[in-house]
This record gives structure tokens, C-alpha cells and sequence, in this order.
């Protein structure tokens, strides 16, 4: 008789038990502080350091911020450390690790940002978090118990490193997904679809807390006459660049979207109609003073017809207040065009 009972479990190997938790927590989360916390726990157990710190490289900035931050490092979290500068921004820079148990006069370590207070660098691992042929970010242990460094101990902090490359590569990748589905293509802009998600937001918001938000409908006028001269792909541009002209003139608070063909529409919470008329008369003045195209000798001047709306006063549901600033923008539209309408009061002088 065959037996086929399974045979009583044994405990893994201390090493083994902290890959099985570290992989269980990547596979299981999309939470990229948890997961670099689980990992920099890990780290801070077997090698005993009195500053360690993962810091995440800002491509867009050409810097490095701390994303995680413990022992005599955590006051270091608001900070940010240039490219090139230090031990992180060195390793961050050339893609290579940094192992010194004496550092010395070495002139990576004169950094600002690894330096604890009140303490000098005795000992310093700094491991680069690599991505195919990028560098991600960097894990830095500062006077570490250099005792724990063998090779078996390096091997482990590799995969450890390795595990965290795998996060925020993961992480990156499900933003950019998300990113792309609320995202328009040509200008950038949040899309319809969204638009509607973020009313709701806002709207459930200013219900609970009692506050007014206003949304601007913009209409570009005779945008079919540059498609039908200039040819669509200048339209296309000239899209994308009054998409820039409407960001630069709205707060980060607000919200710009391109609603679909030439109409766009401006999210402006916690706004009321007159600081809104201010916002859009800002932006009639904006779309009319450049000119677009510039680039291809082209020198074009643009007007638009907008329309305003509130909440509350103006509707109590995102389809009530979407259609009445969509109402005052063809209220200008259909007459004279390159001017201002607002929801209960009619025409404004731009």
C-alpha cells in the first residue's frame, strides 16, 4: 500500500522564511510603502544599521527621494539628493554598489543626505536597484554591524534589492496602465470618462462639506477651418497646444479635461462663479494673446466660447451642471463667439 499522506511540514531556514514573506507581500500588494517597509525590515534585522534608507530616483526631477527612511535617517524624509551627490546619488548616477567599512576620506561620503546627525560614516552598503539598464532607486545602510557582512549575507541584500526593483517597476507599470485609461492621448488632458468619475468625487464633497465648485465649458471657434486649411495634423498639434495654454492658467487643485474634439472642460473646486469668471477671463485673454503654431510658421490666433456653471446653485446632479455650462457655451457659440456666459446671468463682458 502506497502511502500518500503528505510528509509534516519542517520550518524554513531563517533566510528562506524572509524570502517567502518579502515574495508573499510583493505578489499580494500594490502598496509600495508596505512593501519597501517588509523589505527595509528585513535588511535592518540582519545587518543592524543605525541609518538605512531606500531612496527612489525622480526621473523627471534628475534627483533621488527618500521613500523610505528609518533609525537616525528618518529626519531626512523631506529631502531631496541631486544626482551625482553623496554615496546614494553616486551610486544612483553610475549604477554601481558601494561597500566601505573604512570610508575615510572618500569623497562620495561628504553627501549632506547620508551623513546621519551627530554621527560620522563608519561602515556604508549602498546597493543601486536595477531595472533592465535602470537605475530605480538605491538602498543605503549607514554603520552597519560589519560583522554581518559575508557573502552569504551579500547574496541575500541582492535579492532583497532585487525584490524592491520588482515593486516599483510593478507599482510603475499598474499607474501607467491607469494613467493611459483617464489619460487623452493627444493633449494630455484627463479624458470624458474621467470627468465624470471626478464630478461625482467632487460633487458627493462639496455635498458633505457644504463648499461650491464650478466647471468652465470651452469651445474652440472655427477649430474646422484650421483642420480644413492647415490639414489635420497641424489641428492635432494646435490641440495639444492649447491643452498646455489651459493647464498653465489653472490651479494644481483644478482639474482640465479634454471633453471631446475641440471642447474642453476646467474643474475648479471649492470655486464659486465670480472666482471662476476671474479664472476664465484669465483664459479667453491667454487664448487670445498667443499664437500657436509658431513653430511651423504658421502664427495662428484663437478664440473660444465659454460657458460657466455651480454647484449648487445651477444643478445638483454632474449631468445638471455639465449641461448648464455646456448651455451658456452655446448660448456665446451661436452668437458672438470669443465670450463669456454664465449659468443664471447670462453673457459677460470679456
Amino acid at each position: 500500500m502506497v502511502d500518500r499522506s503528505f510528509p509534516e511540514r519542517q520550518p524554513l531556514p531563517k533566510d528562506l522564511m524572509v524570502f517567502h514573506d518579502v515574495a508573499r507581500t510583493l505578489t499580494s500588494s500594490l502598496d509600495l510603502d508596505s512593501i519597501l517597509g517588509a523589505i527595509m525590515q528585513q535588511m535592518e534585522q540582519f545587518f543592524e544599521p543605525e541609518s538605512w534608507s531606500l531612496l527612489i530616483v525622480d526621473e523627471e526631477q534628475k534627483n533621488l527621494y527618500y521613500a523610505v527612511a528609518a533609525g537616525k535617517s528618518a529626519g531626512h524624509r523631506d529631502l531631496r539628493v541631486a544626482m551625482g551627490d553623496g554615496i546614494a546619488g553616486w551610486v544612483a548616477q553610475h549604477g554601481e554598489p558601494v561597500i566601505a567599512s573604512e570610508p575615510g576620506n572618500d569623497a562620495r561620503f561628504a553627501g549632506y543626505a547620508d551623513a546621519p546627525p551627530d554621527s560620522s560614516v563608519r561602515s556604508a552598503i549602498c546597493i543601486p536597484l536595477r531595472w533592465r539598464d535602470r537605475t530605480l532607486g538605491v538602498i543605503e545602510l549607514l554603520n552597519y554591524r560589519v560583522s554581518s557582512l559575508t557573502g552569504e549575507t551579500m547574496a541575500f541584500l541582492q535579492v532583497l534589492c532585487d525584490y524592491a526593483a520588482i515593486a516599483i517597476q510593478n507599482v510603475r507599470a499598474v499607474e501607467r496602465i491607469q494613467e493611459l485609461t483617464i489619460t487623452d492621448d493627444l493633449t494630455g488632458l484627463f479624458n470624458s470618462r474621467h470627468l465624470f468619475s471626478v464630478t461625482e468625487i467632487e460633487l458627493e464633497r462639496s455635498r458633505r462639506f457644504n463648499l461650491p465648485f464650478s466647471l468652465i465649458f470651452i469651445d474652440l471657434d472655427h477649430f474646422k477651418r484650421v483642420n480644413d486649411v492647415h490639414g489635420h495634423l497641424a489641428g492635432s498639434r494646435l490641440l495639444a497646444e492649447i491643452a498646455k495654454t489651459i493647464k498653465q492658467n489653472v490651479r494644481g487643485i483644478d482639474s482640465a479635461f479634454r471633453y471631446g474634439g475641440d471642447e474642453f472642460i476646467v474643474l475648479l473646486p471649492q470655486t464659486g462663479k465670480d472666482a471662476a469668471l476671474e479664472v476664465t477671463q484669465r483664459l479667453l485673454h491667454s487664448l487670445r494673446d498667443t499664437r500657436y503654431l509658431s513653430s511651423e510658421g504658421i502664427e495662428l490666433r484663437i478664440m473660444a466660447s465659454f460657458g460657466i456653471s455651480s454647484y449648487p446653485e445651477d444643478g445638483s446632479s454632474t449631468q445638471a451642471i455639465i449641461g448648464a455650462a455646456d448651455e451658456m457655451m452655446y448660448l456665446v457659440k451661436n452668437s458672438s463667439r470669443g465670450n463669456i456666459a454664465v449659468a443664471q446671468r447670462g453673457f459677460i463682458k470679456a
